[in-house]
């Protein structure tokens, strides 16, 4: 445990022993802090299921090739708690976060306050002493209780595709989650909505309507389609004719979409060429992301890819497996798959879409997460959706094992289930978020 993760432990003993969404506690930490969250840049606010964090990822790219300064706040963390927060481009450092956190502990004196909320409150705090032209805020659970819903006159909200994820804190429908993302729309500003199933836009489209925030609608307002190995995007200014992104996957289009259809709403003096700059330097490591080398690949089949992705719910398992099965249309190699995943997800509903499509499954433990199902109980499941599974006891193990195989053709290897698995994988082939 490094000397953060050990302050943030600290605050586990404040953090109310049942989770009510309510913003009383975050509120009241930061009016004593002085409101930060009220003198802050324009900010970008961040909802939705899937997408959130690679639209961010795009929004900061673009602005950044515009010479524009960024922050960013984001969660969870992959390997350190300082990936959460970006100080104008830049991953805090250990003293400035040490400070940020000593003080909002110092001023919250003991209250009930929740782990996620304090150190939202501290990244406010950092936000409101660092100049920078925009603050890129996602969401953590839901929308409408969630700590970073202080703001409240945003430059612009984004609601990425909704599905069911959380169900214990948001309700079990579509409908009722979009009601809790749609708790971000705020009066007069600008809300970028991702393609959506209808009963979830029903819901969006009430709430906007409501608080008389002006939508933008993928489908209606915008749209992208790939074109002779490009994107064009279309709004009603024009066309913009973009490469494919950096990041990895067809899902990654809409991403990209969601992420120029805002700054076209609120920054229109972008120039052009940093929206292609900005989709072809785009980094969101852990999702689609390719390991080409570290301890981990090293054990690996000779000439396998070894693919990591954090998706871990059903929305995302069936978008992850559309990818893989571009990736065989593209270039054909057994896919096996190497997942491990949490108690509080849809373990079933994620392997499913992969029937049919990977040649085999290893399950492996999430080490140290208390609520990981046991690399026996993920086979168990991953049999049952029709595949062939079998444990192991880690991702390492699960390669050596898949090395002593003989193939056809060196194989395509999918790690995922999980963004505290992805985390560990980064972590153990050495490649740590910058």
């Amino acid at each position: 445990m490094n000397a953060i993760d050990k302050i943030t432990a600290r605050f586990q003993p404040l953090h109310p022993r049942r989770i009510d969404l309510s913003l009383d506690r975050i509120e009241r930490l930061l009016a004593d802090l002085g409101a930060p969250q009220k003198r802050l840049p324009p900010v970008i606010h961040v909802a939705g299921t899937n997408g959130k964090g690679s639209t961010v990822a795009f929004l900061r790219a673009i602005l950044e090739a515009a010479g524009k300064r960024v922050h960013v706040y984001t969660s969870p963390h992959l390997v350190r708690f300082n990936e959460r927060i970006r100080l104008a481009g830049e991953l805090v450092d250990d003293e400035r976060l040490n400070a940020a956190l000593d003080e909002c502990e110092r001023v919250n004196d003991g209250k009930a306050i929740s782990v996620f909320e304090i150190t939202t409150a501290a990244a406010f705090w950092l936000y409101n002493r660092t100049p920078a032209d925009y603050l890129l805020l996602e969401v953590g659970l839901g929308g409408r209780f969630d700590a970073t819903n202080v703001i409240d006159e945003p430059a612009a909200t984004v609601i990425t595709p909704v599905s069911i994820d959380h169900p214990e804190f948001l309700g079990a429908t579509v409908d009722k989650i979009a009601f809790e993302k749609a708790g971000i729309l705020k009066r007069g500003a600008p809300a970028i909505v991702a393609a959506q199933e209808p009963e979830a836009l029903r819901v969006i489209e009430g709430a906007a309507m409501r608080v008389q925030a002006p939508l933008t609608l993928a489908e209606r307002d915008f749209f992208i389609r790939a074109e002779h190995g490009r994107l064009v995007f279309e709004d009603r200014q024009g066309l913009l004719d973009l490469p494919t992104p950096r990041l990895a996957g067809r899902h990654q289009f809409a991403n990209a979409a969601n992420a120029v259809a805002t700054l076209r709403a609120i920054a229109p003096d972008l120039p052009s060429n940093a929206f292609e700059r900005g989709l072809l330097g785009a980094e969101w490591p852990a999702r689609l992301q390719r390991l080409r080398s570290g301890p981990l690949v090293d054990r690996a089949p000779p000439q396998a890819e070894v693919w990591l992705d954090g998706a871990h719910n059903e929305a995302g398992g069936r978008v992850l497996a559309e990818a893989m099965a571009d990736f065989e249309e593209a270039a054909s190699r057994p896919l096996a798959l190497i997942c491990g995943t949490l108690t509080t997800k849809d373990t079933a509903g994620f392997l499913a879409h992969f029937k049919g499509l990977a040649r085999e499954a290893i399950a492996v433990p999430i080490e140290g997460e208390h609520v990981a199902r046991s690399a026996e109980e993920v086979a168990v499941i991953a049999r049952q959706a029709g595949l062939n599974a079998k444990p192991a006891a880690s991702v390492g193990a699960a390669l050596d094992a898949l090395a002593e195989r003989v193939w056809e053709k060196p194989p395509r290897i999918l790690i995922t289930g999980s963004l505290y698995l992805a985390g560990s994988v980064l972590e153990a082939n050495g490649n740590l978020p910058r």
